[in-house]
């Protein structure tokens, strides 16, 4: 007989809070089963899928574009239509077009949080981006270990310039910010990307 564990057990098994379960129970990111007494389970063959030790055949093409800020949104125009061109160009069915309003600073963000979940899930074979601080400001090279070692294929379009510069001079300003609150003498840095910010609007 196939072992199952219960919402408990299982939680604890893959170091997940069973509130986080619940939440993918509900949302089909991993779906419980049910007793009798409807009460949730789960197999051991859904933990080895969880591990990436057996593959579910779901894996989906995704696609994330992002900007920092509302006003940015003809750049997220941009990077779609970027995105759209390289899959139609190299033949790829998208199964999932997923975009977010926020900093490339902040991990907080509601698709970028849902796609990293889907990806531990081995759920995303081929994650797509117009460039690589569109996913992530910094540590880049983390998050594609992190899909690499639960089997998804992370591609940054080639030769696509979908990055603004302003959004990176904020994002710095923003770091400098935080730190100068505890080193007075980093404010004079603020400053100094503060007029880069502003020499390149009037460029």
């Amino acid at each position: 007989m196939e072992s199952t564990y219960s919402l408990k057990e299982f939680a604890e098994l893959i170091g997940k809070h069973e509130k986080t379960l619940q939440k993918w129970d509900r949302d089909g990111t991993l779906k419980a089963h049910r007793s009798p007494t409807n009460r949730r389970f789960y197999t051991h063959d859904q933990y080895l899928e969880y591990i990436g030790l057996v593959a579910d055949g779901k894996g989906q093409t995704v696609t994330y574009a992002r900007v920092s800020t509302v006003a940015e949104m003809p750049d997220l125009a941009n990077q779609v239509a970027a995105l759209e061109s390289y899959c139609r160009e190299h033949e790829m069915k998208v199964d999932l077009w997923m975009q977010d309003v926020g900093s490339g600073l902040n991990y907080k963000r509601k698709q970028f949080n849902r796609l990293f979940e889907m990806v531990e899930l081995g759920q995303v074979k081929i994650l797509i981006v117009a460039h690589r601080d569109r996913l992530v400001r910094f540590g880049f090279e983390w998050f594609e270990a992190f899909c690499e070692r639960h089997g998804t294929k992370l591609v940054v379009i080639p030769g696509e310039k979908l990055s603004p510069e302003k959004e990176m001079v904020e994002d710095l300003t923003a770091i400098v910010s935080v730190f100068s609150a505890r080193f007075p003498g980093l404010r004079s840095y603020r400053k100094v990307i503060k007029d880069a910010c502003l020499e390149k609007d009037q460029a």
